[in-house]
């Protein structure tokens, strides 16, 4: 299958600009063509490629609505690496398992303080056409731990943080959810403090094994971790 990203409404499919330009000059497709468009949004419509000049159009031969997303819906809140590669592929693989949200979190260790969020979502897109995601994730700036919690459901959220002398739950003792949400902390892992405010905010601290791991491996086990509970 031939991915694209593009808008549907009702009727109507329009490729992405930047879409548009890789079919003709990059992948130099030919009229007729099998082509499939999605808006990230659970739409998806299959057709003929139709090229005029530098513009590349689809006939629409049939669109599905509402095609069902993945399930458990997982939202990983990540504090970003100071090398951004390493963040970026955490990206990438999280996406291509099937994971709906991401939240950058700053916390006191956190060295970076911004990201280029338009090449994030961009890369997420270029994942979820990758992987054949009809539902693209959610992805969001960097924001303050406190300001994260506000607006989350405690019931459903976890902290992985590898503070030994600190109670932790195994990871696989953790219930079935439809929805849930993991917070992963910087290079350094979150303070005690952090900790500390966490659990007063009814979040529940998970261990992931024995071993100390990088902030992005963190972040794509707990990816794998939920892919192998999807149905």
């Amino acid at each position: 299958m031939k991915l694209f990203y593009g808008e549907i409404e009702g009727n109507g499919v329009t490729i992405n600009d930047e879409e548009q330009q890789h079919i003709v000059k990059v992948l130099r497709m030919k009229n007729g063509e099998a082509i499939h468009v999605t808006d990230g949004k659970g739409n998806l419509a299959s057709g003929k490629l139709m090229i005029e000049g530098k513009k590349a159009h689809i006939e629409v031969d049939e669109i599905k609505n509402n095609l069902p997303d993945f399930s458990p819906k997982l939202h990983i809140a990540i504090a970003p690496t100071k090398n951004i590669d390493r963040i970026e592929f955490f990206v990438e693989k999280a996406v291509e398992m099937g994971i709906s949200e991401i939240t950058f979190l700053q916390t006191e260790k956190t060295e970076r303080k911004n990201i280029n969020l338009d090449k994030i979502k961009k890369q997420a897109i270029a994942a979820s056409k990758q992987s054949l995601r009809f539902h693209f994730p959610i992805i969001n700036d960097v924001m303050k731990i406190q300001d994260f919690l506000k607006n989350i459901d405690p019931e459903h959220t976890f902290v992985a943080h590898c503070h030994e002398n600190l109670e932790r739950t195994e990871l696989n003792e953790i219930p079935k959810l439809k929805n849930i949400t993991f917070l992963i902390g910087p290079e350094g892992d979150f303070s005690e403090k952090e900790i500390s405010f966490l659990a007063e905010n009814n979040i529940k601290a998970v261990s992931l094994r024995s071993q100390r791991l990088r902030t992005e491996t963190a972040g794509i086990f707990v990816a794998a971790w939920n892919y192998n509970q999807m149905i």
